[in-house]
């Protein structure tokens, strides 16, 4: 594990949460106190990983396989850390993603049913040796997550059965209560200011160093 001058702050949660908002709200307040912050996603990020984030969501991929989803998500991550993230933490920078690698074990370990472990080996494996970060997680039901996104087309894992959702957001508070030193968790319920004063406080608290995080 290598300790990086930047900071890496993740936000986490269910479809519908609010993750992409918050990272904008986050991300402007930062750069307003000078902070040099860079904004990514996941899948995403690079261009290799954009391409992969297009067989992963694309609804006609149906017949992909639980394996062959989880192995793509790392893939696209690996690419993210190399090409973007360890770079950005190296120069100091405040990195911002929507989803991380908490997003394979709430998705495809406790939405699929994939092995815990074998996805913790194979995402440490993609994390090459990333150091402590901050995750907050946008606590949001699931039902009420999925009804605020019904106003745009849904992508392949937003089209699953709300029975998959429920286990991704007990998959969450399953890491909530396994990684108690790295994820914060914020009731996403509230409007967008609301519920950004809430992250704030957890993510000042990292950046200050009074919130040490946690390793994956």
């Amino acid at each position: 594990m290598v300790e990086y001058p930047g900071k890496l702050i993740v936000f986490e949660g269910p479809d519908g949460a609010g993750k992409t908002t918050q990272v904008k709200l986050a991300a402007e307040r930062l750069q307003n106190m000078g902070y040099s912050v860079l904004m990514t996603r996941e899948p995403g990020g690079t261009r290799l990983s954009e391409m992969i984030r297009q067989l992963l969501l694309d609804s006609d991929n149906r017949e992909m396989s639980p394996v062959t989803e989880a192995l793509l998500y790392a893939s696209a991550r690996s690419q993210l850390v190399a090409e973007v993230i360890l770079p950005a933490l190296t120069a100091g920078k405040i990195v911002l993603c929507d989803r991380f690698v908490d997003s394979s074990l709430a998705y495809q370990g406790f939405g699929r049913g994939l092995d815990l472990e074998m996805l913790r080996q194979v995402n440490r494996f993609a994390l090459n040796r990333l150091g402590r970060f901050c995750t907050i997680l946008l606590d949001l039901p699931p039902e009420e997550g999925l009804k605020r996104g019904k106003k745009r087309e849904k992508d392949r894992l937003e089209q699953e059965d709300i029975t998959f959702h429920q286990r991704v957001w007990d998959g969450y508070h399953f890491l909530v209560k396994k990684y108690p030193e790295r994820i914060r968790v914020v009731d996403a319920s509230s409007q967008p200011e609301l519920v950004h004063q809430q992250v704030w406080k957890h993510l000042i608290a990292f950046i200050k160093g009074s919130h040490q995080g946690g390793v994956f």
